[in-house]
């Protein structure tokens, strides 16, 4: 079992930038894969970013690419998601999942993918 816990979300003006945060409660948290899906009102969750569990590779959705970036901090078992030039299509809960399993340096991008999920934050970015 693991708990995700995330934070950071918030309203912001279009333009503007967040970082969103989600903190693991495992011991092994470098040897997992992890990742960032959004679900808007009305909409399925889509893939947003994913990190392999050394954190040497990533991956960002077409929608976000340029203006999103995933890291992640293993001594601290925190990843990131920073978001810049943010728009109002961004507006959507956001969530924090992990694949409990040894990833090496895979990264993963379907939902099904993913085994634990964190209660997500709200991002609202108004026009």
């Amino acid at each position: 079992q693991v708990q995700l816990v995330e934070s950071g979300g918030g309203l912001v003006e279009a333009g503007g930038s967040l970082r969103l945060s989600c903190t693991a409660s495992t011991r092994t948290f470098t040897n997992y894969a992890m990742g960032w899906f959004r679900q808007a009102p009305g909409k399925e969750r889509e893939f947003v970013a994913a990190i392999s569990g050394t954190g040497g590779s990533t991956v960002v959705a077409d929608s976000v690419k340029g203006r999103f970036t995933i890291s992640r901090n293993n001594a601290k078992n925190t990843v990131y998601l920073r978001m810049n030039s943010l728009k109002p299509e961004d507006t959507a809960v956001y969530y924090c999942t992990v694949r409990m399993d040894y990833s090496g340096n895979s990264y993963y991008t379907n939902l099904g993918e993913y085994g634990y999920w964190g209660q997500g934050t709200q991002v609202t970015v108004s026009s």
